[in-house]
């Protein structure tokens, strides 16, 4: 975890050519440009164009399934196979393997705005292979390096596969109970997943940013945690509410207790960082609030899929794919006044998302006033960073400090 992001500020030098190499070089640059453009695209979709979505998933189960499996997921996978090249030493995928899993992505994601029953098995194997083929390749890397701290991941990423072929067999079921139960156990996966990686990587960036900050890493209510919503998960598969809300419940108080720790005050002047403990503390509030629905105390399903979804994994992700993004790339970790709007319009989104939900005359306007910034926020994000995702990194260890006047030295392309 300690190489996971480069701090060093490099030098400048010429702008680089695009290049396929650059761009398949690590998973995090094709999945993360994919996974925020239909982010944009999705939710313009089913705000603003509704009557384009004529596929086999309709209306709210397309909106439901795109944003957990096809934004939310696969920036998870971006940056877990990123990740795993610094656990392991090993790049789970690259060069032509990384296209043809974006490949998949794209087939998956096309094929479910297509009507016909066709394109819809078409769309499942796709995305279903997508996981199954970054989980296998995670797997390997992890798994081949003996990295057993990790053990546990590659199969975390298999669940959501798993979860995502349960949910899509009860939507040609046409079983909407069953499929919210399913849908239920992909988003608390994807949560048990997002608190795992950021419990572990927040205090790093955290002591590594700001001068004498001690924090504490929370290995083992890291783990306990992880037990809990586990078994929160399980419990919610076998129908045992009040066990599922017991344990949802401690897990989110446990995050929320983190973030305390974390001392959150200390990092309020550093926008990469306080992104990122406003969305763990999201995620943990979310936790709670789907344990208070599995408990009969929130009668909408609506509020803890938002909680979890807008206010704690989209806050998280715009964090992450900003933070590593730079990071990876060898760029300095500070933010420019577009991305802090990226962040801005991120939490607008999720407030005006969540104020939708009340019962007033606003509602209508709240829920599309959020879908406007929403797509902005991510339409900023790709205008900053897509230049940037695909040229050649700079690498801060290579690359000189220029003095007056010296021309800079074009550096070898990554092979």
């Amino acid at each position: 975890m300690a190489e996971l992001l480069r701090i060093d500020e490099p030098g400048q030098a010429r702008a680089l050519a695009p290049q396929w190499s650059a761009f398949l070089e690590l998973g995090f640059r094709p999945l993360y440009l994919a996974g925020c453009f239909w982010a944009a695209i999705s939710v313009g979709l089913w705000i603003f164009a509704p009557g384009l979505l004529r596929g086999q998933l309709a209306g709210v189960i397309w909106h439901a399934h795109e944003m957990l499996w096809g934004f939310i997921a696969t920036i998870a996978v971006g940056f877990l196979l990123t990740a795993g090249s610094n656990w392991t030493g090993m790049n789970p995928l690259k060069g032509r393997a990384l296209g043809a899993l974006g490949l998949l992505w794209v087939l998956a994601r096309v094929g479910y705005l297509v009507p016909g029953a066709a394109t819809f098995w078409l769309a499942a194997s796709c995305e279903l292979l997508f996981f199954a083929w970054a989980a296998a390749a995670l797997g390997r890397a992890i798994y081949g390096a003996r990295n057993q701290r990790n053990y546990g991941v590659p199969l975390l990423l298999l669940a959501l596969g798993v979860a995502d072929a349960l949910f899509l067999l009860a939507a040609w079921q046409g079983d909407y109970a069953l499929l919210m139960q399913r849908f239920n156990a992909g988003l608390l996966c994807m949560a048990v997943v997002a608190l795992l990686v950021a419990r572990r990587v927040l205090p790093f960036f955290a002591m590594r940013a700001v001068p004498g900050l001690a924090i504490p890493m929370h290995t083992r209510s890291g783990h306990w945690q992880l037990g809990a919503g586990t078994l929160g998960i399980v419990f919610g598969l076998l129908g045992w509410m009040l066990a599922m809300a017991a344990f949802l419940a401690a897990a989110g108080v446990i995050a929320l207790v983190q973030v305390l720790a974390w001392k959150p005050w200390a990092v309020r002047r550093v926008p990469l960082l306080w992104i990122l403990y406003l969305g763990y503390a999201a995620l943990g509030v979310g936790l709670l609030v789907a344990a208070a629905h599995a408990s009969g105390w929130v009668l909408r399903a609506a509020w803890p899929v938002h909680v979890i979804g807008v206010a704690g994994f989209s806050v998280l992700i715009i964090g992450m794919v900003t933070r590593t993004a730079l990071g990876h790339l060898g760029r300095p970790l500070r933010t420019d006044r577009l991305i802090v709007w990226c962040y801005a319009l991120v939490i607008a989104a999720a407030v005006l998302r969540l104020l939708a939900l009340l019962p007033s005359g606003l509602a209508f306007v709240s829920l599309h006033a959020s879908a406007g910034v929403w797509v902005l926020a991510f339409g900023l994000y790709l205008w900053r960073f897509f230049p940037m995702m695909i040229r050649p990194g700079i690498d801060p260890a290579t690359t000189p400090v220029l003095k007056p006047g010296q021309i800079p030295v074009r550096p070898r392309a990554p092979q």
